[in-house]
């Protein structure tokens, strides 16, 4: 990133152990760009050594409008695209998107990618590939039919549906109404608790491939029971205070 944050894709800022990801292209309404998808996994991938919990929002009245059409997209964007939204549902430390407007194609993409959403009454919520002649990866769909149902699913992809706020809350796809301030406390309360346990919670829930006795599965959920974070959490218990978790 260069040294005027106005010029770069993504600002980072800390609130303690949480750090807050700004999408940051207001004029293109946070289209995503090349550099945009780039800067934002590099900013997730590095957030697991320095933060316990990831918010992510947008700069001005919206999320995200999707991809930029205007810019380059072809091969070379839908790897970066792609691989934006692995390095969230990849990411040892919990993401939460806070939908500060509306979230449009990728926008949607992006926040379905994000653990949990907290959503303000401006947020609005469409998959519109019927509607320009494009599509959205398997994951994307088998995702948010996963979220939402799969007759809600079918009404966002096949119908060209929007979802309001009242909507995204009662299907299920938005956790919380609220601001960006909403959003933080939720993920300060998330950097409170265990990271192994929200780890290993995060590998299972996004890994619906893995098999209930896959090795390296049983061998995270086992790390959790003889971690120190658990000897911790018992004597936190019987001295009656919170517990204090270090990831180990």
């Amino acid at each position: 990133m260069t040294s005027d944050p106005n010029s770069d894709p993504v600002i980072e800022a800390f609130d303690g152990d949480v750090l807050v990801i700004t999408l940051n292209r207001p004029a293109k309404r946070n289209a995503l760009s090349l550099g945009l998808c780039r800067a934002l996994e590099s900013a997730v991938r590095e957030a697991a050594t320095r933060a316990r919990a990831i918010v992510l929002t947008g700069a001005g009245s919206t999320f995200c409008a999707g991809a930029d059409l205007d810019g380059v997209y072809g091969e070379e964007f839908l790897e970066a695209h792609y691989g934006m939204l692995a390095a969230i549902t990849g990411s040892d430390i919990p993401v939460i998107a806070a939908v500060n407007g509306p979230a449009i194609g990728g926008g949607t993409q992006l926040a379905a990618a994000c653990d949990l959403r907290v959503a303000s009454a401006a947020a609005r919520f469409a998959v519109p590939t019927a509607r320009n002649g494009l599509a959205v990866d398997p994951w994307t769909i088998r995702r948010l039919a996963e979220l939402v149902g799969g007759g809600h699913a079918r009404g966002i992809l096949l119908a060209a549906e929007t979802l309001d706020l009242p909507a995204a809350l009662a299907c299920g796809l938005v956790q919380r109404e609220g601001e960006l301030a909403d959003a933080i406390a939720l993920a300060r309360d998330l950097s409170a608790l265990a990271p192994l346990s929200l780890t290993y919670a995060k590998r299972v829930l996004n890994s619906p491939h893995l098999a209930d006795d896959d090795a390296g599965l049983r061998a995270q959920f086992l790390a959790c029971f003889t971690s120190a974070d658990a000897a911790e959490a018992d004597a936190a218990r019987r001295e009656g205070r919170r517990p204090v978790f270090r990831g180990r």
